[in-house]
């Protein structure tokens, strides 16, 4: 698969948390190698490598090591991502995991190969849901967030679903009594698994926040994200994500995609050849998608576009827009559908 990403939404929600416990917005931003536009769209893609930065700065910026744990506790999946409404629109417990598993990795893609994310599993009397994401113990601020939030989550509409206890893979923090305080259950570190055990009747509790006709509605549109982000394991699609952290950077070019992929110019240029491509029309292509997007939108102005798409100067950047469209850059005119009756 291409390399594991975050949603935007989801490191925007990460910014904005991190900088109201202290943390300097302006030092993270910074440290992310995305157009401060990129961010806008939720549904964009930010490399999970920079989303571990991310996190590791803030930690340092607000002095606090728990902040994933606080960040679990604190903001909803609803707030960050469609994923969250699904769930919360999801009869049951029970289906509002199901829809984790189906849509999660529009929040945070990992390679779990076939197997699914969260497995419930029966052992004796007991229930429990097993995280199978693969390396944890190398940042194990996610199982936090993970944790946090299908715990903490549940408790803003109901008080009658308990946790039996929950095991991570980690050795215990020096910040292990905000476990204690944030899951209230008992925790067991340096455990064989990342697991929570499920007491009562927790995943038949039901759930449906919103009307059915809503969780139609969501689905649709996860369907359609879905699909965009499966379009990214192709050679084409991993190339454009990697020239969208690239292109206001101006930095562009072959040799820093094939060398980000860890492959040689040669290789990538075979590769692209086999699947009938071509770098320049794959850069070219992107650009004018992302050129109509920015000033048909009215997002940016065209001195703006132009640096965010890599161009040198807004000239250039015009006469690349004439080409895509056959008309200059600039708000497009709009003419009556039919002329007006002449006055008698």
């Amino acid at each position: 698969m291409a390399d594991p990403s975050v949603s935007a939404g989801a490191i925007t929600a990460f910014l904005d948390f991190a900088a109201s416990r202290g943390a300097d917005r302006a030092i993270l931003t910074a440290g992310l190698p995305v157009a401060a536009d990129h961010l806008a769209d939720r549904d964009n893609r930010v490399a999970f490598a920079d989303y571990v930065a991310l996190v590791r700065a803030a930690q340092r910026l607000t002095g606090n090591d728990a902040l994933a744990l606080h960040y679990g506790e604190a903001v909803d999946l609803s707030e960050l991502s469609v994923v969250g409404l699904i769930t919360r629109a999801a009869p049951t417990m029970a289906d509002a995991l199901a829809q984790m598993n189906r849509y999660g990795s529009l929040v945070v893609e990992l390679d779990l190969g076939a197997t699914d994310r969260f497995e419930i599993v029966q052992e004796g009397r007991h229930v429990w849901v097993v995280d199978h994401r693969q390396n944890p113990n190398d940042f194990p601020e996610l199982s936090e967030v993970s944790f946090a939030r299908m715990v903490c989550g549940p408790r803003r509409f109901t008080d009658q679903l308990k946790i039996g206890e929950i095991q991570f893979t980690h050795p215990a923090p020096g910040y292990a009594s905000e476990y204690a305080r944030v899951f209230q259950a008992p925790i067991r570190f340096a455990s064989g698994r990342n697991a929570m055990r499920l007491d009562g009747d927790w995943l038949s509790h039901p759930v449906a926040l919103q009307p059915s006709y809503v969780f139609g509605i969501l689905i649709d549109h996860a369907d359609a994200v879905l699909a965009r982000l499966a379009a990214t394991t192709t050679l084409g699609g991993r190339i454009e994500n990697l020239l969208l952290q690239r292109l206001h950077t101006g930095d562009a070019h072959i040799d820093g995609i094939a060398r980000e992929m860890g492959i040689s110019r040669q290789t990538l240029y075979r590769k692209l050849k086999a699947e009938g491509l071509t770098f320049d029309r794959l850069l070219d292509q992107l650009r004018h998608k992302m050129a109509v997007r920015y000033l048909d939108g009215g997002k940016v102005s065209i001195n703006e576009a132009a640096y965010l798409l890599g161009f040198s100067d807004r000239a250039a950047f015009s006469r690349a827009y004439k080409r895509w469209t056959g008309r200059s850059p600039g708000p497009k005119v709009r003419r009556p559908a039919c002329a007006p009756a002449p006055v008698r």
